[in-house]
């Protein structure tokens, strides 16, 4: 599942000892599994393999260009949802046309963008952004591929903020409304019909809702292949991973609060290639979470302790706007000590950011071993959805990033200076 362990009474990413990447790059500090990443992307692959089958990673979910450089090298595409993705894409060695442009609000110079690297295909998300695709592709002279997104009104059974296939979520067209919708965008000039997608949401761990997704969707796609000759089924992406008791791997370690099952590749594959494999078609994924969640953490460092009356806080020099999914949806990430601890002592704490807002925590009410000042301490499953949703709220400057190869260590993004806070900033002359 990941590549990080205690080797010596210290935790290491593979072959890296945590604690001297802090000593060295000081804290807070991300710090990514080459072997997870490339791991997952594998194993997905190979789950796949009887089917024509593209996997196009959720680039959102991790986006710096050395993650995408190492999945591009494996033969990855993208699932993108800005002009700014696509930029990364191509400046990881990423290929344009193994690209597939997602998301509800595509501007002009997306658009345009788009059409000039190639995509493989705009997965439209309304009937109004079609026929404004199409209208700028006329003026460009050039014909745009599209596929457009269902909504199949299928609960994910996830957080409200990451289910996206109901009838209520802002996502896709409406099933009930589809076939005529293709019918509409069929009949407008330059514009392709290349194929469908859908997506239900993220952090699945259940393959039920996949099954009974696809079931609902895959008479819609046979009769969209004969009437289109659509050339893609996209299923989307959404397998989720464990977020607790993640540093147990399969052992009675104390630190983990509860067995959390992960949806394996084996069950999903061997529950949907049934269904996909008889339509045909290229089948996409875009998984994103699934291939670096697990593969990242962040690391810091015990400030103060503030012992009160009702509580007590371990104050980090880590914030929400390092790491915002427990402010943002009250995402759980373990905590696991860089040292080893040597006995199986507890104490109830909330671990708490500097940040002057309440919703600044990462825990509470947590059983953790003890902590004093200067102990560092790293939250796990950071690898998504993480540093790319960082800020410089409070003016704070964004941390590093670290991924690890083996026993090396490559700093893939410095540490932000104070002078980076201010760049592109000025202050207006004015008459005295």
């Amino acid at each position: 599942m990941h590549s990080f362990h205690y080797e010596n009474g210290s935790l290491h990413c593979e072959g890296v000892n945590l604690d001297v990447l802090a000593n060295e790059h000081g804290t807070p500090l991300y710090v990514y599994s080459q072997a997870t990443i490339l791991d997952h992307y594998r194993r997905l692959s190979a789950g796949m393999s009887e089917l024509d089958c593209q996997i196009c990673y959720a680039t959102k979910a991790n986006s710096n260009l050395a993650v995408l450089n190492l999945l591009a090298r494996e033969g990855a595409g993208f699932d993108i949802v800005s002009g700014g993705e696509l930029f990364r894409i191509e400046k990881a060695g990423g290929d344009p046309g193994k690209c597939t442009f997602a998301g509800v609000g595509k501007t002009r110079a997306e658009i345009e963008l788009g059409l000039e690297k190639g995509i493989y295909s705009f997965n439209a998300e309304s009937e109004a952004e079609v026929a404004f695709i199409s209208k700028v592709a006329s003026e460009m002279g050039k014909v745009a591929p599209i596929a457009l997104r269902v909504n199949p009104n299928v609960d994910a059974k996830t957080h409200k903020y990451i289910s996206t296939g109901k009838s209520e979520n802002k996502f896709g067209i409406d099933f009930s409304v589809i076939r005529e919708a293709y019918e509409r965008a069929a009949a407008l000039p330059n514009i392709k019909i290349r194929g469908l997608q859908m997506h239900i949401g993220s952090q699945l761990t259940s393959v039920n809702p996949f099954v009974e997704a696809v079931e609902k969707v895959a008479p819609l796609v046979q009769e969209l292949k004969e009437k289109y000759e659509i050339e893609f089924f996209s299923i989307g992406g959404g397998i989720g991973i464990v977020y607790e008791d993640t540093l147990a791997s399969g052992q009675d370690h104390w630190w983990g609060e509860k067995e959390e099952k992960p949806l394996t590749i084996e069950e999903y594959a061997s529950q949907l290639v049934p269904l996909l494999k008889p339509l045909g078609l290229k089948i996409i994924l875009e998984p994103g979470r699934f291939m670096v969640g697990n593969a990242g953490v962040l690391i810091t460092e015990v400030l103060y302790e503030k012992r009160g009356s009702a509580k007590t806080f371990q104050i980090i020099d880590a914030a929400m706007n390092d790491l915002i999914r427990p402010a943002l949806y009250e995402g759980h990430h373990d905590i696991a000590p860089l040292k080893e601890p040597t006995s199986d002592e507890t104490e109830e704490v909330d671990i708490v950011g500097p940040v002057c807002e309440s919703g600044d925590f990462f825990a509470q009410n947590r059983a953790l071993p003890p902590l004093e000042e200067g102990d560092r301490i790293a939250l796990l499953s950071a690898g998504a959805y993480g540093f790319v949703m960082a800020s410089n709220y409070n003016s704070r400057p964004m941390p590093a990033e670290i991924l690890v190869d083996g026993d090396t260590a490559h700093v893939i993004r410095a540490r932000q200076s104070f002078d980076d806070l201010i760049q592109g900033e000025s202050i207006p002359a004015r008459a005295e």
